[in-house]
């Protein structure tokens, strides 16, 4: 068994980034609810607990707390942002409302410690807060600051107790990685065991035991998460396995053939259900985009019904939930920030006596690691994040085939002409939006909506920063999607961060 880091969850936007960082630096992280008892996390025996940060002031009534008791533990404990401020306030400190709130990269000064071992002395580092440690507890010190804030970061080593009031866990924090792993191997003493080398063969094992000789039924989307869950499931159990491929009509172009084609050699059963109709009917006066999602998801679960009871004498269902899944559709502390229609529970009329998701503790670039160890092709494997409700939810306003059409039209330009370059951004789309703008096409005057482009690089597809895409790129793709398109008359360009936005526009 690998060593564990447990990451105690106070509702803060990037606690899977936080767990994913761990992993990534060869030591295995699990997410649990900040309260966990102290009890609880003795049996579990983790070599270190990372607090993340969450929305809450600590000093006010009802903000989540954790079992103060994790502070004599022994156990190395890394606060991050609130994390770094509760444990501040519950060991006698003080925190109050800042002055000046600092919100993006600001540069900072750090001084001697294990945690900044290898670190430069001016670092930048990203700040999310309006609240700060005015008063550090006692055997506490300071080891950074910034011009507004003079305890960003802060030790108490005999305790082993480490706080940083900035995110290491993004890309945004110079050196963040760094400071991360001296945490885990100069504090806590981490041998790096963590590999994902042996997951296949694990879980092979356990869907054998738990399956039998049963039949498994997925709803295959045909994204990456749900293909490689097909192809895990398939190796397993090859012949006990059926996939319910419901074609909602909001793919790219040419996209549910590609999928069909990508199973048609596995051992599996592949049932493809053209819903496309019934779909849009459902769009029709529907704009507001959460609207969208549930009435998605839940039509979905109502075709993949009827066509399961079609096959008789399946207990099992599969699902490709991963962790961001589970985490962006909310939990105790987090604020929903999108709905999925695998996350949530089933209605009770779907007779299945057991759900397998074999990757629901995996993150995206961990499933395309298995994907490809499975045989997936890397079209599929390197399939960028493409939303539950597709097309959807990138037409603005009412979704109508003509919109879609024209969409599929910019998208298939878009991805084509980006596809060619040599050093491709990480995530790139078109997006129809909602707005109308004069054009002038031969000598008539058009009113037609305009096409928004979005590229990002990220490393983590938690944060983002606009891809700096050539302006000779640009203009041929706009050159492109107007002449060949012949309802659009203007493209733009979203030079937009994550955060503020979101990846998505809806």
């Amino acid at each position: 068994m690998s060593e564990l880091v447990l990451v105690l969850d106070f509702g803060g936007q990037y606690k899977e980034l936080i767990a994913r960082s761990v992993r990534g630096l060869s030591v295995y992280s699990e997410i649990r609810m900040g309260n966990m008892s102290a009890d609880e996390v003795q049996r579990l025996s983790p070599i270190g607990i990372i607090l993340t940060g969450g929305p809450n002031s600590v000093y006010l009534p009802d903000s989540p707390m954790c079992d103060k008791k994790i502070f004599s533990l022994g156990i190395p404990v890394l606060g991050i942002c609130y994390g770094m401020q509760m444990m501040c306030h519950m060991l006698g400190g003080a925190v109050k409302r800042s002055e000046h709130g600092e919100y993006g990269t600001v540069n900072s000064t750090l001084k001697a410690s294990a945690l900044f071992k290898d670190v430069p002395k001016k670092n930048a580092v990203l700040m999310s807060h309006s609240d700060q440690v005015s008063k550090l507890p006692k055997g506490f010190v300071s080891i950074a600051k910034t011009a507004d804030c003079e305890n960003a970061a802060c030790e108490n080593v005999s305790a082993k107790l480490y706080g940083v009031q900035f995110h290491p866990e993004t890309g945004h924090t110079a050196n963040g990685r760094e400071i991360m792993r001296n945490f885990l191997y100069r504090v806590c003493g981490a041998s790096g065991d963590y590999k994902l080398d042996d997951y296949i063969d694990r879980q092979v094992k356990s869907i054998r035991e738990k399956v039998k000789e049963e039949k498994v039924l997925l709803a295959l989307s045909g994204g990456v998460d749900s293909s490689v869950c097909a192809a895990l499931l398939s190796k397993a159990i090859p012949g006990q396995l059926t996939c319910i491929f419901v074609d909602h009509g909001f793919m790219r172009q040419n996209e549910g053939d590609e999928i069909e084609s990508a199973f048609s050699k596995r051992n599996l059963r592949f049932v493809r259900v053209n819903a496309k109709e019934r779909f849009l009917s459902k769009m029709k006066g529907v704009s507001d985009p959460e609207q969208k999602r549930k009435i998605i998801g839940a039509e979905f679960i109502r075709v993949f019904e009827e066509e399961s009871t079609k096959i008789k004498n399946v207990p099992f269902l599969a699902q490709g939930t991963i962790y961001p899944d589970i985490v962006e559709s909310g939990g105790k502390h987090g604020a929903t920030i999108k709905s999925h229609h695998n996350v949530g529970g089933l209605p009770d009329n779907l007779k299945f006596t057991a759900v397998i998701e074999p990757l629901s503790g995996l993150f995206k670039d961990e499933v395309r690691i298995l994907g490809k160890k499975l045989g997936l092709p890397q079209s599929l494997v390197n399939r960028q994040p493409f939303p539950g409700p597709g097309l959807a939810i990138r037409v603005m306003g009412e979704v109508t085939e003509e919109k879609l059409a024209v969409l599929r039209g910019a998208d298939a330009i878009l991805r084509e002409e980006l596809d060619a370059m040599k050093r491709r951004p990480d995530q790139y789309f078109a997006v129809l939006t909602d707005t109308r703008t004069v054009g002038v096409k031969g000598d008539d005057r058009t009113y037609d909506p305009v096409v928004a482009i979005r590229a990002v690089l990220t490393g983590d597809f938690m944060t983002c920063d606009y891809a700096p895409l050539p302006h000779k790129i640009l203009g041929r793709i706009s050159s492109r999607i107007t002449s060949e398109i012949k309802s659009v008359s203007r493209v733009v360009y979203d030079i937009t961060s994550k955060p503020p936005a979101t990846v998505e526009w809806e």
